[in-house]
């Protein structure tokens, strides 16, 4: 059985990673409308697995007797300034989301709730991953600046992801 203080925490997460597959797709959308194909699919990639996330944590806290309480989702931004921009938004959020997945770790030690811990263990390493992918590409971006046909390049590069 999970306690009510970390079964309202993880409710919380599920939510936010619901927010963050929002968000991603309204990056998704933004790229679109600037014909960038290739980092509209890379964002939509990347919704499918936030939206993972969320359903991970809704199937953990049914599996440990809880009750998922679904909340309300903001609506994200829907214009940047740039690609470039957009990454920096993504770098920023998914260390956003680390801080969030440490406080989830910290509160499952305080709890003494040792199953909650070891399922966290697979977000901890998850955001070890998301801010690589995420730093990376915004240092390609960086690199190629507002140069049409190197931004194109990387446009093409992107839309390879599976």
């Amino acid at each position: 059985m999970i306690s009510k203080t970390m079964e309202e925490a993880l409710n919380k997460q599920v939510n936010r990673e619901y927010y963050s597959a929002y968000l991603y797709l309204a990056m998704s959308a933004y790229f679109e409308s600037i014909t960038m194909k290739g980092f509209a699919k890379w964002m939509r990639i990347q919704v499918k697995e936030e939206q993972a996330h969320g359903d991970k944590f809704f199937d953990y806290i049914l599996a440990r007797g809880g009750k998922v309480t679904l909340g309300t989702i903001e609506a994200p931004k829907s214009k940047w300034a740039s690609p470039g921009k957009v990454f920096e938004e993504v770098c920023l959020h998914e260390q956003k989301v680390t801080g969030m997945i440490n406080a989830l770790v910290d509160l499952a030690i305080k709890e003494k709730d040792h199953a909650t811990f070891e399922m966290l263990q697979w977000f901890v390493k998850e955001q070890v991953e998301e801010e690589e992918h995420a730093s990376g590409i915004l240092a390609q971006v960086t690199c190629v600046g507002d140069v049409p046909g190197h931004l194109f390049y990387l446009d093409h590069h992107l839309g390879k992801r599976e």
